[in-house]
C-alpha cells in the first residue's frame, strides 16, 4: 500500500459500519486483502508501507503477525455479522513480501478467512512473492493450503536494471520461480515488470519480455517506473546520479510490451495487465476496478464496504496494540459522495478492455467522449455499441481521456 494516507473521519473503536453500508455487502462481489508489511531489504523505488527488521525494532515481529491478522479478522466477522455472511470470491495477500512469513502462517490466515465468511468454491486466492523468497517446497505448501495464484516480482531480466532498482534476486531467478510455481500446481502465475528505469535499453526490456513469454506464465503486469518522493531512487535523481524517467521512453516500452505479448497470445484487459485467457485475469483486482466490496487486513490496509472506505494505522506495532486492546485498527474513514463514486467509476472502468458505458456520462462527459473518439483515443465499433473503450493510442493517454470525461 502506498505510503501516504488521506485524512478522514474517525473510525468507531469497535469498527462498526453504518447499517446502510452493510445491507448489501458482497452484492457486487467480496474480496479480502491481507497486507504483510515485512521485507528483507528496501528497494530503492518503493514507498509502500513496508519495514525491514532493522526498521521495525522490537515488538512487531513476523512470529506473531499471523495471530494479529486473525485478531482483526475476528473483529471483521463481528462487524459484518448481523446479516448473511458475504461469500469470499477472492483473497489477495500482498506486501511487502508475504512469503517472508512461513507458508504455514499464510495457510492459517487463509483458514481463518474461510472459517469467518466461507470461501467460494471457485475462489481465487493469490499471494505476491519475491522470487528469492520461495522454494519448491514452500510453493507446494502454499498450493496445498488453497492458494491458486502467485504474483512474482520480476521487474527486469537485466542485471544492471535490477541493481538500479535495488532488487536482490538474480536476473534468471524470477522465471525459475515461475516454473517452480507451475510445477507446484499453481493454476495461475503472474510476472511483474517495471519499464523505463534509468539505464534500461530497448534490448533490455525486449529480453525481459522474451523471458516472461518463455516462462509460460498466463498473466503479465507491466508498469512504468514512478519515482516517489522520499525513496532512495528519488534522492539519487535529485543529486544528479541518475536521470529522471522519460515519458517518450515509457511510451515506447509500452508499445513494445503490447506487441510482444499480443504476439505470444496475451490480451490486455486493463491498461497495465495482460492475460492469456479470461480465466487468467486477476479477479481480485477486477473487484477493485468495478467498485465491489473488500476488507483489508493489516497495517495501512484499505477497505471498502457499501460506499464506506477506511484505512488502518500504518505501523505494525500500533496495529498490534490496537487489536490487543480489543479495538479496531482503523485510523480514519470516508463515505463516498455520489460525485466521488462517479469519478472513481469513470477513472477505473475506462482503464478496462470492457470499457465504460456511455450512459453513465453526463452531457459534458459525452462531449468529451466525442472529442476522444474523433482523436482516435476511443474505439469506434465499441463506441457505436454504447461503450467507451480505449484504443492503443488511448491507453497511452488514458489519464488525459479520463480528465476529459469528468466534470
Amino acid at each position: 500500500m502506498p505510503g501516504a494516507l488521506p485524512e478522514g473521519e474517525s473510525v468507531p473503536r469497535d469498527g462498526s459500519l453504518p447499517a446502510a453500508a452493510t445491507r448489501a455487502v458482497g452484492a457486487r462481489g467480496f474480496g479480502v486483502y491481507v497486507h504483510v508489511p515485512f521485507c528483507a531489504s528496501r528497494c530503492g523505488y518503493c514507498d509502500f508501507n513496508t519495514y525491514t527488521a532493522a526498521e521495525l525494532g522490537g515488538g512487531a515481529g513476523r512470529e506473531s503477525y499471523a495471530d494479529t491478522v486473525l485478531a482483526e479478522l475476528a473483529l471483521a466477522g463481528r462487524v459484518l455479522g448481523d446479516g448473511p455472511p458475504p461469500r469470499v470470491d477472492t483473497v489477495f495477500v500482498g506486501g511487502g513480501t508475504p512469503t517472508l512469513l512461513p507458508a504455514d502462517d499464510l495457510a492459517r490466515i487463509l483458514e481463518g478467512i474461510d472459517r469467518t465468511w466461507g470461501l467460494a468454491a471457485d475462489a481465487e486466492v493469490s499471494t505476491e512473492a519475491n522470487p528469492e523468497s520461495v522454494t519448491p517446497e514452500s510453493l507446494k505448501t502454499l498450493r496445498a493450503a488453497g492458494y491458486t495464484r502467485i504474483s512474482l516480482g520480476m521487474q527486469s531480466a537485466a542485471p544492471g536494471v535490477l541493481a538500479i532498482l535495488d532488487r536482490k534476486h538474480s536476473a534468471g531467478r524470477a522465471t525459475a520461480a515461475a516454473l517452480e510455481a507451475r510445477d507446484a500446481g499453481f493454476e495461475h502465475v503472474n510476472l511483474d515488470l517495471i519499464y523505463g528505469t534509468p539505464g534500461e535499453r530497448a534490448e533490455d526490456f525486449a529480453a525481459s519480455l522474451d523471458q516472461v513469454v518463455a516462462a509460460g506464465v498466463d498473466h503479465v503486469s507491466a508498469y512504468a517506473l514512478i519515482v516517489e518522493d522520499g525513496t532512495r531512487l528519488a534522492a539519487r535523481m535529485r543529486r544528479g546520479e541518475l536521470p529522471y524517467p522519460s515519458d517518450d521512453v515509457a511510451a515506447d516500452r509500452y508499445l513494445a510490451a503490447e506487441a510482444a505479448l499480443d504476439a505470444a497470445g496475451f490480451s490486455w484487459y486493463e491498461v497495465s495487465n495482460w492475460a492469456r485467457s479470461e480465466a487468467a485475469r486477476c479477479r481480485h483486482n477486477l473487484l477493485y476496478w468495478t467498485g465491489a466490496d473488500w476488507w483489508g487486513l493489516g497495517p495501512g490496509a484499505h477497505s471498502h464496504v457499501g460506499g464506506v472506505r477506511w484505512w488502518n494505522v500504518k505501523h505494525p506495532t500500533t496495529y498490534a496494540e490496537r487489536l490487543a486492546a480489543g479495538e479496531s485498527p482503523g485510523l480514519a474513514r470516508e463515505l463516498l459522495t455520489p460525485d466521488e463514486a462517479h469519478m472513481e467509476d469513470v477513472m477505473l472502468r475506462l482503464r478496462l478492455a470492457s470499457g465504460l458505458p456511455l450512459a453513465v456520462l453526463d452531457d459534458a462527459g459525452r462531449a468529451g467522449a466525442e472529442r476522444a473518439l474523433a482523436d482516435g483515443l476511443l474505439a469506434a465499433p465499441e463506441y457505436a455499441a454504447g461503450r467507451a473503450v480505449l484504443t492503443l493510442r488511448g491507453r497511452l493517454l488514458a489519464d488525459a481521456v479520463v480528465r476529459d470525461l469528468l466534470p
